[in-house]
């Protein structure tokens, strides 16, 4: 089902960010939003730096929620977390049944990105899953006219850009990702810091 359906403005999103890579476990944080402008509640998990386990841990985060049932959609920031950690958002999405819009403010650097996978044994099972991810697609949102980009699994183009010039109020980068990030880089250097 990739296709387009009504949205409220009080939808429930789960925007997903990761923390610094201080240690062998990284910190994931889920916030949990109505629209842009409401925050209902915070997830968070570890997962591996650079290992394989972000789709499976992200997926069981969000399925052990007490939030579950009324969510509609996950936002990601890319689909690497914790290093090369690839979220698989295909599979996510098949997982937990809520589509997934993935996030970036640039057009990612594949020259750099295959040459870096190339130091690890798996690099080729990585590279195959960021390709998975889909067409990135260019987003002129409203605030400052400034591009970002986006790609989508089991949501329309339409409903994905619409979700995200709703839920981007203050940037042009939407809330709950915006904030997921504010609140890892918060927990882990004691004030947060950085842009989403």
């Amino acid at each position: 089902m990739n296709s387009d359906f009504h949205i409220k403005p009080e939808i429930r999103i789960l925007g997903i960010d990761d923390s610094a890579l201080l240690s062998e476990k990284v910190m994931i944080v889920g916030t949990v939003f109505r629209g842009g402008d409401w925050m209902d509640g915070v997830l968070r998990s570890e997962i591996t730096r650079d290992g394989l386990d972000a789709t499976e841990v992200i997926s069981t985060m969000v399925k052990n929620s007490r939030h579950y049932g009324q969510l509609r959609v996950i936002m990601l920031d890319g689909v690497t977390y914790g290093g090369f950690n690839v979220v698989d958002t295909e599979e996510l999405y098949r997982e937990t049944g809520l589509p997934v819009i993935v996030v970036m403010r640039a057009y990612p650097d594949f020259e750099k990105i295959r040459a870096a996978l190339r130091h690890f044994s798996d690099g080729e099972l990585r590279w195959e899953i960021i390709q998975k991810a889909g067409k990135i697609e260019k987003l002129v949102t409203e605030k400052n006219g400034t591009s970002i980009y986006i790609q989508k699994a089991g949501i329309g183009i339409k409903s994905a850009e619409k979700i995200v010039r709703l839920t981007s109020i203050r940037s042009n980068i939407p809330e709950p990702l915006r904030v997921a990030h504010l609140i890892a880089t918060g927990i882990i250097f004691g004030e947060s810091r950085g842009k989403a």
